[in-house]
């Protein structure tokens, strides 16, 4: 069973990258499921079709989805969800404004990973695409696995200690069915969709850019945090490449500025592959479509498989020292160059140029020194 998550910043076409593989792995013979967790759904756009907030089976192998993330908040997390509104509402807040106080933060982007983990331990499909939300809200929503885990540690906690100081007077004002033993089941199953999106041979990240510099910097951005949390990554989808051939001097301009970027795209994230997707002069829409878009994008590679093995990029901590581990495995050993500017830093070895964007966690500290060895550059951080 393999999750498969396209991120990226809005409108690069992750939505169209992501139908379009889901079309192929369906002709390659794989069950496949594609979901938007964007609110902004789109999904049913691309197909040309009307979908539901459950599974609907659009083609051989082919299923899609556009998550209902309100029905799906009322019947995982109902019991406690009224339980709150209600407190709030004997506190004199207006219903409408109690029952959005009583979710919690984030809870609407869980709910729809959990679907997703339903889904893949259902046995139902081979291979689920994900069309993620604009790259933002992927990340929080990609880090509320963690931040679920420390919220629910601590109500239940809370919780504990207050029935052994107080029970007998507040038991009354409980429910008969106590909605906190809610919790540790959400919690076991966070857990388990934490295994599933950190393990390699279970999930991919693929990060969609456009050859523009704001783009590719959002793009970097991603890989980032994706790293630090331990996300693989495993290929760069470069969509809407422009054609090169053409007498127009207008337009030979715009190509060459995007070569620059399609260089820099290249070099950014490296060693990780790279797809390129042609700009299309008409919308890609519907199944047909789509699926011939698959075809070019992939060839007779297996888009379900991994594309890329191993970790590129890692932060460790070592005796106190924050260590910025970069996988170059094609470079030769030479002297390493940096200059750090704020929240970026400018990497040359060689002919070898490198723009990297780091965490608030390096961001803040200075780059003190350098070393290549065995395909991976070591950058070192001061305390």
């Amino acid at each position: 069973m393999r999750v498969i998550l396209y991120v990226g910043k809005g409108g690069v076409g992750k939505t169209t990258i992501s139908a379009a593989t889901a079309v192929r792995a369906a002709q390659m013979g794989y069950r496949t499921l594609v979901v938007s967790t964007d609110t902004a759904h789109s999904l049913a756009d691309a197909f040309d079709l009307n979908l539901k907030s459950v599974p609907d089976k659009i083609a051989d192998n082919l299923w899609a989805q556009e998550i209902n993330v309100l029905d799906e908040v009322r019947s995982n997390w109902g019991k406690l969800e009224s339980y709150f509104a209600n407190i709030l509402k004997k506190k004199g807040a207006d219903d409408v404004i109690a029952e959005e106080l009583a979710l919690l933060p984030g809870m609407d982007e869980l709910i729809s990973l959990l679907q997703i983990l339903r889904h893949s331990r259902s046995g139902e499909f081979d291979v689920i695409f994900i069309d993620a939300a604009p790259t933002g809200e992927t990340v929080r929503l990609l880090s509320m696995p963690d931040m679920f885990t420390w919220y629910s540690d601590r109500v239940a906690s809370w919780h504990n200690s207050t029935m052994k100081l107080a029970g007998a007077l507040i038991k009354p004002l409980m429910p008969r069915n106590n909605v906190f033993d809610a919790i540790p089941d959400i919690t076991q199953q966070v857990e388990l969709l934490r295994t599933t999106l950190t393990s390699p041979k279970q999930a991919s990240y693929r990060i969609v850019v456009n050859p523009e510099k704001m783009v590719v910097k959002e793009g970097q951005r991603a890989a980032t945090y994706l790293s630090l949390f331990n996300y693989p990554v495993d290929a760069i989808v470069s969509n809407r490449i422009l054609p090169e051939n053409s007498s127009d001097a207008f337009f030979s301009g715009i190509c060459e500025r995007q070569r620059e970027y399609r260089d820099l795209i290249y070099s950014s994230f490296a060693p990780l592959p790279i797809l390129e997707v042609p700009m299309k002069g008409h919308e890609v829409t519907g199944i047909k479509a789509l699926g011939e878009l698959g075809m070019e994008i992939y060839g007779e590679q297996d888009p379900t498989e991994s594309l890329y093995s191993g970790k590129t990029q890692e932060i460790v901590k070592i005796d106190g020292e924050y260590i910025l581990q970069l996988a170059l495995p094609n470079l030769e050993v030479d002297k390493v160059n940096m200059v750090k500017k704020g929240d970026e830093l400018f990497v040359e070895i060689g002919n070898f140029k490198r723009d990297l964007l780091l965490p608030h966690a390096l961001a803040a500290r200075n780059a003190k020194s350098a070393r290549f060895k065995d395909g991976i550059l070591h950058v070192h951080f001061s305390n």
